[in-house]
């Protein structure tokens, strides 16, 4: 019986949505059990969407950071402890924990020897199924996709095509680039207007800049509903992705929680792969282009920044707007 359970996962807030299918598959299987997280702090918004976590506990990614979690793991005695990590000293710092049970990936002897459920690590699959096979030496449940069980669905209003450009602004500060530009978002938004269309524009407070851009380059005949600043929440912007008929995103959160409120989405898809990154149940379609790079995708593959000249994002957005329209 699993009566206390921390589940560790660094990453930003995408990371943990991906992640919580396999919470969730834990859960199924061990109702009674309490669930503790381990997540940076700019994630802390998981909790928005879902009640299946009980408690969190936010972490420094430094040396310092993993000694304080350590402590944490002696003082709080899980009975099982499941991380995400790839670096090979994360089998000792489970060990060290002395929780009795303990699953990570398999990177090597050393991580066999130290935890108790050493799992193939398979990085070339959605990341939902990558995660999900952490909890296989538990459960024989298997959650797909991410579940909110805080998101009350909205009835898909015909018609509505929901924009959500912005992305993670500390990615950016990291010099990745992974959207197209505020101007190239404002031609889009001309072109898809031609239609008829009822466009919602969305965003944060951290993509007030890139909005601000995109507002001053459209036409002041042309028609949208202005929404930013709006969603106080992850719970409020699931709700509204939810009630859309389509909706328009850069690879960034917004994605993923499109894809567990189950709202047809278009995503631009540049430097990283989109097979890791979107379900194959139909209902998430990559926008790409012909761009002939042979280092494609190479964001997380082969760099860790972007590229100075990122062809891959250079799209003819009327195509893309046609492709939205038509999908």
């Amino acid at each position: 019986m699993k009566k206390k359970v921390l589940f560790i996962n660094f990453g930003g807030i995408g990371d943990e949505i991906l992640f919580l299918p396999s919470i969730i598959s834990f859960k199924k299987e061990f109702p009674d059990a309490r669930v503790t997280l381990a997540l940076e702090e700019r994630s802390a918004g998981i909790t928005d969407l879902t009640s299946v976590i009980d408690e969190v506990i936010y972490v420094q990614k430094s040396k310092i950071g993993m000694l304080k979690l350590l402590i944490k793991m002696w003082l709080k005695r899980f009975d099982c402890v499941v991380s995400s990590g790839s670096n090979k000293l994360i089998s000792i710092l489970l060990f060290l924990s002395g929780i009795k049970s303990r699953a990570g990936y398999d990177t090597g002897g050393l991580s066999r020897k130290l935890l108790t459920s050493a799992v193939l690590l398979d990085k070339n699959r959605y990341a939902v199924k990558m995660y999900h096979e952490l909890v296989t030496p538990f459960t024989s449940y298997f959650t797909d996709l991410p579940e909110f069980n805080k998101v009350k669905k909205q009835f898909k209003k015909t018609g509505t095509i929901l924009i959500h450009p912005g992305v993670s602004q500390k990615s950016l500060k990291q010099g990745i680039v992974k959207t197209i530009s505020p101007y190239d978002w404002a031609e889009l938004i001309r072109y898809l207007a031609i239609e008829g269309k009822e466009l919602i524009l969305t965003g944060g407070i951290d993509d007030a800049e890139v909005l601000d851009i995109i507002k001053c380059n459209l036409p002041k005949t042309l028609k949208y509903v202005d929404m930013t600043g709006q969603n106080s929440s992850l719970q409020a912007l699931a709700e509204l992705i939810s009630g859309a008929e389509k909706f328009v995103c850069s690879d960034s959160a917004p994605l993923h929680i499109a894809s567990g409120v189950g709202t047809k989405t278009f995503v631009f898809f540049g430097p990283t792969d989109c097979a890791k990154l979107i379900p194959d149940n139909g209902l998430v379609i990559p926008i790409m282009n012909n761009y002939p790079c042979s280092l494609r995708p190479c964001l997380w593959e082969r760099r860790t920044k972007s590229c100075t000249e990122p062809g891959c994002l250079k799209f003819d957005l009327k195509l893309a707007a046609e492709q939205i329209l038509q999908g």
